[in-house]
């Protein structure tokens, strides 16, 4: 009996795996170049977080000896001006982006999301006070207040997550904001008041979920946003100070002065960059497609 039983556990196991894989497969022939998209995303984040393990050098190791070395088969993406690695730092610089993207997107999602569900439920003079303080924070663009909060903190890991989770909350707060008004007037919503439930519990058991479909959406535009926030802000120096390798102050410090004389210091971290919104990007794209019907094309 045991023996059956855990056939039959199996061979359910290998239904799911089927299921999946039909669905990913289905979805991919369907939407390519969101399935592109996920692919680059999957590299970035490996890239991240097996770093360690598959960069062929350490990131932070100069040899002078190897100042401005061109690409070759020991330094495939060649050196900079210390003799430092490139291939190394921008594996490593991919860690920073993946930590500072997922850090200030999700900081910036909850605290958008908090925002939004008490102005949208609360109504009255919160949603009045609310929507005012995010019109002046959307009054300035999504760069220059990261800008502003990064000049006020001083440059950090953790100070630079701050600094671009800010800009976030106003655009999350709309989309949780414009979902809880509509939802608060559903019939399962007034069905759960009826029932005795809490203000608080409703909001949070039955409006909140009903808003997660665009919310993943937008996070994920955020996402590339936010990498591409952080590597402005290290190229201005503001961003992740050393040892940690950023993309954007790789170009901050090749762009000008090397560029002519060592194109690659500014060629490998640029598409680095590209390579990590382009993909986010067009991941966003479809999973709207997917979770929205009303925007399929």
């Amino acid at each position: 009996m045991a023996t059956l039983d855990h056939k039959k556990a199996l061979d359910r196991a290998g239904a799911n795996i089927d299921g999946w894989w039909d669905n990913a497969v289905h979805l991919a022939r369907r939407y390519p170049l969101g399935a592109i998209g996920a692919m680059m995303v999957v590299v970035f984040v490996l890239a991240a977080v097996f770093a360690d393990v598959i960069s062929p050098h350490s990131p932070l190791t100069t040899n002078a000896d190897r100042s401005l070395a061109p690409p070759d088969l020991s330094m495939l993406f060649g050196a900079d001006v210390m003799g430092r690695d490139m291939l190394s730092r921008i594996l490593h610089g991919a860690r920073i982006s993946l930590a500072v993207g997922i850090g200030s997107t999700v900081l910036g999602g909850l605290i958008g999301v908090s925002v939004g569900l008490m102005s949208g439920y609360l109504m009255g003079w919160v949603d009045l006070l609310t929507q005012r303080v995010i019109d002046i924070m959307q009054a300035l663009p999504l760069l220059v207040m990261a800008l502003v909060m990064a000049a006020a903190l001083g440059p950090s890991l953790e100070n630079t997550i701050i600094a671009i989770s800010i800009p976030l909350v106003p655009q999350v707060a709309r989309v949780v904001r414009s979902n809880t008004l509509s939802l608060r007037e559903m019939p399962f919503v007034e069905a759960a008041r009826a029932g005795g439930m809490s203000e608080w519990r409703v909001a949070v058991r039955h409006v909140l979920p009903n808003t997660m479909a665009p919310l993943i959406v937008l996070g994920t535009a955020q996402l590339g946003s936010a990498i591409l926030t952080e590597a402005s802000l290290s190229f201005l120096g503001l961003g992740v100070p050393e040892p940690y390798p950023s993309w954007g102050r790789m170009l901050s410090e090749s762009a000008a002065e090397y560029v002519r004389v060592a194109p690659w210091l500014v060629i490998f971290p640029g598409l680095a960059i590209s390579a990590a919104v382009f993909g986010t990007n067009l991941m966003g794209d479809a999973l709207r497609d997917i979770l929205d019907p009303r925007e399929r094309s």
